[in-house]
């Protein structure tokens, strides 16, 4: 186990409520099967003990949902952290390893408490962060229930919270139709918050990309309904290519490191459609939120673009737009980012990325997670730009966005 010890006490803003934009729910292992009629346990995800004593989920009767069902937890009973250079990475510790905030609703917030966290932004693990292992699955209608099973229960953590622990829907992406009409509902009866698509549904057959009209009845649903629609990263089917990334002589470790730098930097592809294509100029009111992929990255991204659309085109060109708003400019209205370890990036570039389009994150419970003391190392990187923009990025700009009960 490593030793934890907390950063430097750093002021805390009197009154600071504190939004993590970006946490993680461990699913116990009832947590399907626990809400359906005997018929229908075997085939919603349940997990099933291996005979080397690891735990897998299954659905649909047999088939694997996903090998691996460790706790994705890197915090341990005792308050620890697992060590990174000791573990089966992929396995990660199983859920009775693990501190009990991961899975548990009352030790979660009595975690937030100590971490000086006032609401929590919450994300899936089981079915992926953004539905998309429910492709697996060919009966439609079986992975519908599934997913609003997996929505149901996650209203009620959220009812039980006080207005403190918000997870974000998951969305039927496969069938139009059936995603509009689900986000509504967890929206309008279930009063949650937001959802976590798919960003790239393109990757699987017979599913354009998210600009295509194909899309237009979900994203009025979002714009009429003011519902943040979420990018997490690891949501396309084609990140975990970028395991390829590293070369063949790196052990383990240094494979996993290298790529999971790839997978958070996957979203700049995704942010740099978004601001270049019409999909944001057609639905202004829609507001997009890249999560857990870090803002350093963001000035060069916009400015790169813009060099190559603008300075280097001759304003007489009809390829290019020039009464419609800059990339720079859409990110600004409707586009955010997640920061959690970055030093440079909250120090020197908000006032480039823009301070109302930055929020803070923890990634708790995973490996990469501010942990213990989220906060304050956070509001370190912050001291520079005072006490308003520290409010603005700690919790202000979630709370706004996420329109939470304040």
């Amino acid at each position: 186990m490593n030793k934890v010890e907390p950063v430097l006490a750093t002021k805390i803003p009197q009154g600071l409520k504190v939004v993590d934009a970006d946490t993680h729910y461990t699913e116990p292992h009832d947590l399907w099967t626990s809400r359906v009629p005997a018929k229908y346990k075997d085939l919603m995800p349940h997990v099933v003990r291996k005979p080397n004593g690891r735990d897998v989920w299954l659905f649909n009767g047999d088939e694997i949902l996903n090998e691996h069902a460790g706790a994705a937890c890197s915090i341990l009973k005792d308050g620890g952290k697992f060590n990174f250079w000791e573990t089966d990475i992929m396995e990660g510790p199983q859920l009775d390893e693990v501190h009990e905030s991961s899975w548990n609703l009352k030790a979660r917030l009595a975690m937030m408490d100590k971490m000086n966290v006032w609401a929590q932004i919450v994300y899936p693990n089981v079915l992926g962060f953004g539905a998309q292992r429910l492709m697996n699955l060919k009966d439609q209608k079986l992975a519908l229930q599934i997913l609003s099973v997996y929505n149901d229960a996650m209203a009620e953590l959220q009812a039980q919270s006080n207005n403190r622990f918000f997870p974000q829907a998951l969305v039927p992406f496969w069938d139009v139709k059936a995603a509009a009409k689900e986000v509504a509902r967890c929206k309008t009866e279930l009063k949650m918050t937001g959802i976590a698509m798919c960003p790239e549904p393109h990757f699987f057959p017979g599913l354009p990309d998210i600009q295509d009209h194909h899309w237009d009845p979900l994203w009025e649903v979002c714009s009429d309904l003011s519902i943040p629609i979420n990018f997490h990263i690891g949501a396309s089917p084609t990140n975990y290519d970028i395991f390829d990334v590293a070369w063949p002589s790196q052990d383990r470790h240094r494979r996993w490191v290298i790529a999971m730098a790839f997978l958070e930097s996957a979203q700049s592809r995704i942010v740099a459609n978004l601001v270049t294509g019409d999909l944001l100029v057609r639905f202004p009111k829609t507001k997009w939120v890249s999560v857990e992929s870090g803002i350093g990255w963001i000035p060069f991204f916009l400015e790169r673009m813009e060099y190559q659309l603008y300075e280097s085109d001759p304003k007489n060109s009809k390829l290019v737009n020039y009464d419609r708003p800059s990339p720079t400019e859409l990110f600004k209205r409707q586009v955010y980012a997640c920061y959690w370890f970055e030093k440079t990036g909250p120090e020197r570039q908000l006032d480039v990325i823009g301070v109302d389009n930055v929020l803070f994150e923890s990634d708790f419970p995973h490996p990469t997670c501010l942990f213990p003391s989220p906060v304050e190392r956070a509001l370190k990187s912050l001291e520079s730009w005072g006490e308003d923009i520290q409010r603005k990025v700690m919790g202000g700009n979630a709370a706004k966005l996420y329109n939470l009960p304040t």
